[in-house]
Parts: structure tokens; C-alpha cells; sequence
């Protein structure tokens, strides 16, 4: 069993091209998974039935969320798909059981005015506004991770096609468009600012700290809560809500869904969907505000 999940690893690892993260979250529920099985005394797949499964997932149940439930499940799922084409097993005992549901918490983004009041925060007079006033603008202009962004190089930025390259998760390299303000503002700090940041040192990275080195992830998310702050904003602002507003002010001015998945580096369209769940409450509750009848 150990050795047929040692395949299965270096298949997402080699084949699909699953990221380190996700290659230990796969290896990390399926290893719980095969003990449970051992504990009952399961010592073959082939002796794995749709029963067992369900028991486990029952078991499971008294101890993680719906959430965590369905990852497990995923993992399960995608493990028997592989053992059966790869011609390992005959018959895949999961592929007929659902997943759990559950009731998922929509992604909480903010209005376009709030948006706009936090752009407008950053001193442009100075190096580390610059910065700053650069990777907000373009923070919502693309709807990058905040590792994407931290990891961002400079030959990454192509301004005559107005475009990054970003290499997301698992590797995967996407094309994603970060408009005019962005670009004015990133072309703003690249002339002026970052230079007085490097000072003599040289780096790749396009976003620097005051030391000349790598804006850490944890050092974007104190900026923007201080900025947030200083805009009045009444939510607790996180790099990734920045992300969210960005897909659902899209979803809201029409763009398609499967034009949004490609920008934000989706795998599965079900994970892009979320938003128009968002997009639709957002709706709702302007109606409710300003409909005289609502």
C-alpha cells in the first residue's frame, strides 16, 4: 500500500506538476487514510469497498469540518482514479460517493470605494510609497496571490504587451493583464523608488523592503492593514480580500467566468464559481438598500 502511494505521489509530483504544499497535503491525508484501513486490518486496496469508505468518512466526521471532509475524499478519489488507469484495480470503490456538503463562507472583498481610498493612501513623494501606491495598484489590478506578488521578477513584467508572467501553483506559468494604472505606478517605482531602495545590492525581486532585500509576505500584509487604517476601512484587510475584490468587481462589470479562472490561476472552474455567489449577494444587497420596494 505504502509503495502504490509512493507512485501516486511522484505522478502529481512529475505528471500533473502539484506543488510541494500540495504534494504534502495529498501524502499527509492519504498516510491517515491507509492507517485507518491497516487498523481495520485492510492490508489491499482491492479489498477497499464504497462501505469502508463511507465508514471512514464517518469516522472522520466526529473530528474535522465538511471542508476537511471533502479534501480527504478528494484525495481518495483522485488516488483510486489513478490506480485505475494505470491498470492497478478493476473497479474504483469511490467513484461514486459525493462529496460532503457543506454550507462554504463566501470571501469577504470590499467596495469599490473602499478600493479606491486605499490606493490613494500611499506618499508618492517618497521610496516606500512609491512601492507601495505599485504593488496595491497592482495587487487589484491583477489578482495575484501575495506569494505571486512577493515572488514577482523583474523579467517577469512586459510593458509594451501590458502583461505579467506569473508563475503560479504547481508551477504553471499564466498571462495576466494589470491595466494602465497599474502600470503607471509600477513604472513610477521601478524608475525612482526601487533604485533608492537597492541602493548598491542587486535583486531580481521587483518589490523590495527598506533594507533592499525581499518584501516578505508578512511585510505586505502589516502595509496594507496600516494603510487600511489610515482609509478608514472598517474590515481587517488581508492581502487575499484584495484578490477577492478584484474577481468580483469583475464578475460585476461582466466579465466571463472562465476569462476570470484563467486570470487568477484556478485549476477547477468550481473554484472560480464562488464569486458569482458573491457577485449576486453584493447585488442583493444593493437592491435591499436602495430599492423604495425591497
Amino acid at each position: 500500500m505504502d509503495e502504490l502511494l509512493d507512485l501516486f505521489s511522484s505522478y502529481l509530483s512529475v505528471e500533473r506538476g502539484l506543488s510541494a504544499n500540495t504534494l504534502s497535503a495529498y501524502n499527509s491525508d492519504l498516510q491517515e487514510w491507509i492507517q485507518y484501513l491497516k487498523d481495520h486490518e485492510i492490508t489491499r486496496f482491492d479489498d477497499v469497498s464504497r462501505e469502508q469508505i463511507l465508514g471512514y468518512l464517518e469516522w472522520l466526521g466526529a473530528r474535522l469540518s465538511h471542508r476537511s471532509r471533502s479534501r480527504r475524499l478528494a484525495a481518495i478519489r483522485s488516488f483510486f482514479r489513478y490506480l485505475e488507469r494505470t491498470g492497478r484495480m478493476k473497479k474504483n470503490p469511490a467513484a461514486r460517493i459525493q462529496f460532503p456538503r457543506f454550507n462554504a463562507k463566501l470571501p469577504k472583498v470590499l467596495s469599490a470605494a473602499e478600493v479606491e481610498a486605499l490606493l490613494n493612501q500611499p506618499d508618492i513623494s517618497q521610496p516606500l510609497g512609491q512601492r507601495d501606491k505599485a504593488f496595491l495598484e497592482l495587487f487589484y489590478a491583477t489578482g495575484l496571490r501575495v506569494s505571486e506578488l512577493t515572488d514577482l521578477q523583474l523579467q517577469q513584467i512586459h510593458f509594451d504587451a501590458g502583461y505579467l508572467v506569473v508563475r503560479g501553483k504547481g508551477d504553471k506559468e499564466r498571462l495576466v493583464p494589470m491595466g494602465e494604472w497599474a502600470a503607471e505606478a509600477l513604472t513610477t517605482y521601478l524608475r525612482e523608488g526601487r533604485p533608492r531602495l537597492l541602493k548598491k545590492g542587486f535583486s531580481q525581486e521587483v518589490f523590495l523592503n527598506h533594507h533592499g532585500g525581499k518584501l516578505s509576505r508578512q511585510g505586505v500584509w502589516k502595509i496594507m492593514k496600516s494603510y487600511a487604517v489610515q482609509a478608514g476601512i472598517q474590515q481587517n484587510l488581508t492581502p487575499h480580500m484584495l484578490r477577492h475584490s478584484f474577481a468580483t468587481h469583475l464578475l460585476e462589470n461582466g466579465v466571463d467566468l472562465r476569462s476570470l479562472q484563467t486570470m487568477l490561476g484556478h485549476v477547477d472552474i468550481s473554484t472560480t464559481q464562488i464569486y458569482t455567489h458573491v457577485a449576486r449577494a453584493r447585488l442583493k444587497e444593493i437592491h435591499e438598500k436602495y430599492h423604495p420596494r425591497s
